[in-house]
């Protein structure tokens, strides 16, 4: 029980703070009556504990997340919030939140959203995503990106349709993709994922959050005003 009560106060006063209060007299016997009478500040430090657990995985790694694969950006790439997410062209949810990402975009023109391709759901998810990274390296990744979605499977014969209306250069883009030139950024995507406790798609990291499933514009809105305040 002690632990808990030191825990939650460490977090609502800062650890020198806590320290300071119980070296004062007001120890561990008082901590649990300020508690038990004041409960509605656990949630509160809790919800702080989650924060700093997850700004300790993100801080780490924040430079290699926050930087595209060259082209696969959307927004501004010069923008000075960036909004990271996580996608697959085999997933409804990914689908429904092209829109909101348009909408963000909109709203926000200091905003870089970063696109990590992270096709897990399928073979055809990942023959996408190597051409999506062909499309950006030719400077065609939003027009293929948006072409992707829009096609009603995954084959292979949609999928070049999508590039030729992108107006990528199929045979360049096949040569890279032979010689495997796009394996090493989709493990590395993988290992971003895994490290940012990313499940499934789409998922998103901004700030000192991660944010899991078709969130809407307004929460991602809301995750971006705070990142710029923070």
């Amino acid at each position: 029980m002690r632990w808990i009560v030191t825990l939650c106060i460490a977090l609502v006063a800062g650890f020198a703070g806590a320290a300071a209060w119980d070296y004062s007299g007001f120890g561990p016997d008082h901590t649990r009556d300020y508690l038990l009478a004041n409960p509605e500040i656990l949630p509160e430090a809790m919800q702080e504990l989650q924060r700093r657990d997850m700004l300790a995985r993100i801080e780490p790694l924040r430079d290699e997340l926050e930087t595209p694969f060259p082209g696969a950006v959307l927004g501004n790439p010069n923008g000075e919030i960036t909004l990271v997410e996580f996608t697959d062209y085999a997933c409804g949810y990914c689908r429904q939140s092209l829109d909101h990402v348009k909408q963000v975009v909109a709203a926000n023109p200091d905003v870089k959203v970063v696109i990590r391709e992270y096709p897990i759901l399928s073979a055809g998810s990942a023959d996408a995503a190597r051409m999506a990274l062909a499309a950006a390296e030719q400077g065609r990744y939003e027009q293929f990106h948006n072409a992707m979605f829009a096609a009603e499977s995954l084959s292979a014969e949609n999928i070049e349709r999508a590039a030729r209306q992108a107006g990528v250069d199929l045979e360049r883009a096949r040569v890279a993709i032979n010689a495997g030139a796009y394996e090493g950024q989709l493990q590395n995507n993988v290992f971003l994922a895994q490290n940012m406790g990313v499940g499934g798609t789409p998922a998103w990291v901004v700030g000192d959050q991660v944010l899991s499933g078709a969130v809407g514009p307004d929460t991602l809105n809301t995750a971006i005003g705070e990142a710029r305040d923070s």
